[in-house]
């Protein structure tokens, strides 16, 4: 007999650049009119940049594991689940989500439909 967990396979979130490259376009616009919010929004944007760059989310039958590189982060068991959310679906920006013991808001810089689409079907929401 084939388990819910047999059937679902690794998927690894692919990058998404969208949020830093709007904080870094913003800066750059607000430079001449703000230069202290402007170097913020693009430390913040760059920095997200690089973790964009250097995370990876991968999905697999039980844990959502978090990697940089090679190295394993952190894991976090479906079972210890206890909510999840996506803000704003028109444009995806943060993901929040959870567990028994503790709460985690990530920005989106992985690829948000596959996020999704990946929630959806190993997490269900509660």
């Amino acid at each position: 007999m084939t388990t819910t967990a047999d059937r679902l396979s690794t998927v690894e979130l692919k990058p998404s650049y969208n949020i830093p490259l709007v904080l870094v376009i913003a800066a750059i616009g607000l430079l001449f009119v703000q230069p202290v919010f402007a170097g913020i929004c693009g430390i913040l944007g760059l920095f997200l940049m690089v973790q964009a760059v250097t995370i990876r989310l991968q999905f697999t039958a039980t844990d959502l594991d978090v990697y940089r590189g090679e190295k394993l982060l952190r894991r976090f068991p479906y079972l210890e689940w206890l909510n999840w959310r996506i803000f704003w679906d028109s444009v995806p920006i943060l993901f929040y989500f959870k567990e028994v013991k503790s709460i985690h808001f990530l920005p989106i810089i992985f690829d948000p439909n596959t996020l999704k689409a990946c929630l959806e079907e190993r997490c269900p929401r509660i």
